[in-house]
């Protein structure tokens, strides 16, 4: 493990201290216990919000990229980002906040991607191929497999914006080799398919804040499920007229 605990010393100084998941923050923080992360909830509960500003703490460009780059600044950090303290490991700290071109952490922001790609492919350190030549979800893993390796710190906000079933299968792939590797991530994902990683841990945004939860009790799956099996059920909600 690399990152090990969030907390909120103050209140942000913004809309996101008004989030239940800030105001769970501050009560009780955040631990993470497993390599691999994934934080869920409905749109407007603060995974991004959160994702970014684990960035933020951590040195990796909120915008999306790599720690430790001198191709762009890391800007100004949002309020959550001001207020939040990480509680890092040895190695952690080697790694995120250690000599600059030895530092292993990536922030895969899927709007973001094609924007940085157009500053960074091909230059040391990044990827050789020219993301606008393929596909939307080869240009996903053509990032994807060069960037999140072996041990590090990997942020991850909705990657299977781009990606199939077969390719979230291999996404899941990818996530447990790099655990095995000594990387942690931590995904914000509204993907069942991706949740469903064995062992890792879920965290569920909400109403209620942050909650720690299981794949088979998770909201989203329960809708997915329903859906699948009786999609008239739901459809005929959004296609009758009036």
């Amino acid at each position: 493990m690399l990152l090990t605990r969030l907390d909120v010393s103050r209140p942000p100084a913004d809309w996101s201290a008004a989030l239940p998941l800030v105001r769970h923050l501050e009560a009780y923080g955040l631990t993470f216990t497993d390599r691999v992360t994934f934080v869920v909830g409905d749109n407007g509960s603060g995974k991004s919000t959160l994702i970014e500003a684990i960035a933020d703490v951590c040195g990796i460009n909120s915008e999306g990229g790599k720690a430790g780059t001198r191709y762009a600044s890391t800007g100004i950090p949002s309020p959550l980002g001001e207020a939040l303290d990480a509680e890092l490991t040895t190695t952690g700290l080697k790694l995120l906040r250690g000599p600059r071109r030895k530092r292993r952490g990536f922030f895969f922001r899927a709007e973001t991607l094609f924007n940085l790609g157009q500053n960074v492919s091909g230059m040391p350190g990044f990827w050789e191929d020219d993301l606008t030549e393929q596909s939307h979800g080869e240009g996903f893993f053509t990032v994807l497999d060069r960037m999140v390796s072996g041990p590090g710190l990997y942020l991850l906000d909705e990657p299977e914006a781009a990606l199939s079933f077969r390719s979230c299968l291999r996404l899941l792939g990818l996530m447990h080799r790099v655990s095995l590797e000594g990387g942690q991530i931590i995904c914000a994902t509204h993907s069942p398919i991706l949740a469903g990683l064995p062992g890792a841990q879920i965290i569920e945004l909400g109403e209620h804040g942050i909650q720690a939860t299981r794949w088979e009790e998770l909201q989203l799956v329960d809708d997915w499920r329903r859906f699948l099996a009786k999609p008239d059920f739901y459809l005929r909600y959004v296609t009758e007229d009036g």
